[in-house]
């Protein structure tokens, strides 16, 4: 049975990748007013957190460091892949609402 200090480290780890995820994606696609920050900030987070684990195995069987990788190191990096890529899904997502929107049928 694990102790509950490397549960700590492991939601840890998953909440400082998420985050790190989604302030690395605002270098990248800006979003465009406050709103829309909150929105692909949160999913980010959440998607880092409840995706962290899968993405990380995956990504490091992929890469071939599964082995050279701690627990914690491996859910760090699925969180934050996680996390960036649902902040840039959702912007992509919003910019393509929006010039959908401004088309020739659309009201603005």
């Amino acid at each position: 049975m694990q102790d509950i200090g490397s549960e700590q480290s492991m939601l840890t780890a998953r909440i400082i990748g998420a985050v790190c995820g989604a302030l690395v994606s605002f270098a990248y696609m800006m979003p465009k007013g406050a709103r829309e920050a909150g929105a692909r900030a949160v999913a980010g987070i959440v998607s880092g957190l409840v995706f962290g684990a899968p993405a990380g195995l995956a990504l490091a069987e992929w890469m071939g460091v599964s082995a050279m990788l701690l627990p914690g190191e491996t859910l760090l990096m699925g969180s934050a892949a996680a996390s960036l890529g649902a902040w840039w899904v959702l912007g992509a997502l919003t910019r393509i609402a929006d010039r959908v929107g401004r088309g020739p049928g659309g009201k603005q």
